[in-house]
């Protein structure tokens, strides 16, 4: 009944700027940079492929480098944002050294997705909080990114992960200034 316009159609309900909150998860430096070429935001998991050999951190950093550098090189006008993960648990009571005070884990693991695809899988940093401090002020992707996102145990409960989220903000984050 209604003749459509020349051109595409835009998404319907409409939502103002939701252009600009699309996030595109990157596992790769070439995910990384063609999600800046359309001009969505960067996620970068506990999970990357194996570009370099480097710590899952410094890949990250040099990852955030080429989105940034793709980004600019595109023209967009508003500045992109950048997420990393990180698995973190600030050990402050009996129940955190029970769960994490062994944790095995003080180092990234390296594994394939497939047959061809080696991935690296980022560490879990589960330390007393001076520690913490201290670690996560290396993580050189942690440093360039805009923002960090906590990944928590769902199997462990939502009581448990609110104590774990309380403790990273109380202890750790005012002492490396994140707000």
């Amino acid at each position: 009944m209604f003749p459509n316009p020349p051109g595409l159609l835009r998404l319907e309900p409409h939502s103002e700027g939701l252009r600009d909150r699309i996030w595109w998860g990157a596992a790769s430096n070439a995910t990384a940079q063609w999600a800046a070429a359309r001009g969505m935001n960067l996620q970068s998991s506990t999970l990357k492929f194996d570009e370099t050999g480097e710590p899952l951190h410094v890949q990250q950093r040099k990852q955030i480098e080429a989105y940034r550098d793709a980004w600019k090189a595109a023209g967009h006008t508003r500045k992109p944002r950048v997420s990393v993960s990180r698995s973190v648990f600030a050990l402050v009571d009996d129940r955190d050294r029970l769960y994490f005070g062994r944790e095995a884990r003080d180092q990234d693991q390296i594994g394939f997705i497939d047959g061809n695809t080696r991935a690296i899988f980022g560490r879990t940093y589960a330390a007393e909080p001076d520690v913490l401090v201290t670690e996560l002020a290396a993580d050189e992707a942690i440093a360039v990114a805009d923002t960090l996102l906590l990944t928590v145990p769902n199997t462990l409960g939502v009581d448990y992960n609110a104590h774990a989220i309380e403790s990273i903000l109380k202890y750790v984050a005012p002492e490396l200034g994140w707000r």
